[in-house]
């Protein structure tokens, strides 16, 4: 059988973890797949999917296997859309992923605006506020808030964010409003471990930085959470400034410690294009780019 054919079936069973499915979703009877795995199994002379009546899981050597499938079939994707010629109208699709707040308020626009201009292209948006591995999981697009790590993937810095200290009026009137970073150690803090996961927080940059260790009273999992316990008057937090942008506009939170200069994060959009330009990449990542520097909330 082709080899191609082969990976796309494998990928598709390790996916979907049932043969049934698989077949359902390429369009072949049951048998046909179960040919298909143990012809590759026999080719490569390896076990790739563990089976039992219950399950089908892919065996490490499996996992192994279709990273590098996964990898192989995007390429030949992209060959095929070059091979159409670099004007071609874009389609297939595309997965995408950033951060859950920015993507609601920042990518999610462009994605619709895009799948609207586009319609033979269909988005999947992954938004987790974890760094995604792109290449790993298959994503074709990554926005990512930070200073990023050496890498083989293309990155294109379009904007920045702050960090910020905040609370609400309420809080302050009976707490007192701090004057310095040592005073909130005398301060409730609520942290949230997507922006704020270190026992220390730094103001400022270069030899006028200084680091506080702060000991949270309340720790949470996502920034909304921090962001409503901040509002009702728990506490101070430290979040990003696009993520209560509208809370400081309608006077719910006041920034705490604005003079000190908190540290500001870079923001890039990351693509894995190889030596193919993809069609419903490169106008999706072009999109992204132009919307995002132009607006004015995140530079």
């Amino acid at each position: 059988m082709d080899r191609l054919h082969l990976m796309t079936v494998f990928v598709a069973v390790a996916e979907e973890e049932s043969f049934a499915r698989a077949a359902r979703k390429l369009g072949l009877s049951p048998p046909a797949v179960t040919r298909a795995i143990a012809g590759l199994e026999e080719r490569l002379a390896v076990k790739l999917l563990d089976r039992t009546t219950r399950f089908v899981r892919a065996t490490e050597a499996g996992q192994r296997y279709l990273d590098d499938a996964r990898r192989i079939l995007a390429e030949v994707d992209e060959a095929d859309e070059a091979a159409a010629g670099i004007n071609a109208e874009p389609r297939g699709h595309l997965a995408v992923t950033a951060p859950v707040q920015f993507g609601k308020l920042f990518v999610l626009p462009i994605v619709v605006d895009y799948l609207q201009r586009y319609p033979a292209t269909q988005v999947s948006a992954l938004f987790l506020d974890r760094v995604a591995n792109l290449i790993e999981e298959g994503l074709d697009v990554g926005v990512r808030i930070g200073e990023l790590p050496d890498s083989s993937l293309q990155a294109i810095r379009v904007a920045q964010v702050r960090r910020l200290l905040c609370a609400s009026p309420d809080y302050l009137r009976r707490r007192g409003l701090p004057k310095t970073p040592a005073d909130l150690a005398r301060h409730d803090i609520i942290s949230a471990l997507g922006i704020s996961p270190s026992s220390e927080w730094k103001f400022g940059d270069g030899r006028k930085a200084q680091s506080v260790r702060i000991k949270p009273r309340l720790i949470v999992t996502t920034n909304d959470a921090a962001i409503e316990a901040a509002v009702r008057g728990f506490g101070i937090t430290r979040l990003l400034s696009y993520q209560v942008a509208p809370h400081l506009a309608s006077g719910q939170l006041k920034i705490v410690l604005g003079e000190y200069g908190h540290s500001s994060l870079p923001v890039h959009v990351l693509h894995r294009e190889g030596r193919y330009a993809s069609p419903k990449v490169r106008t999706f990542v072009d999109m992204v780019v132009a919307q995002l520097r132009g607006n004015s909330a995140l530079n």
